[in-house]
């Protein structure tokens, strides 16, 4: 296992009770895949520098985790299939 920053972007139209959903959801790609979660700061709402999808603010959450190279390729399948999660990102502490 490695260690991983990374980072996603929910649309700002979700509830609070959302949010904290599709955190849960996410970070769960990790635990059922062999992999610890270090760290997860949840930034909450911030304005993004620039638009996406017609959206000017996010709901940005940060975390650290030692993952397996299959965790983090669910979490980018998974990222990139769900419609409520705007951008994401992970890269190799």
């Amino acid at each position: 296992m490695k260690l991983y920053t990374g980072m996603f972007i929910i649309r700002p139209t979700l509830t609070e009770e959302g949010y904290k959903a599709v955190v849960a959801e996410i970070l769960k790609i990790f635990t059922d895949n062999a992999s610890q979660i270090k760290e997860i700061k949840e930034w909450g709402m911030k304005d993004m520098a620039y638009e996406i999808e017609d959206f000017r603010k996010g709901y940005y959450v940060l975390f650290t985790v030692d993952a397996t190279p299959e965790a983090v390729a669910e979490y980018n399948r998974v990222s990139n299939i769900r419609e409520d999660i705007i951008r994401h990102i992970i890269v190799k502490d």
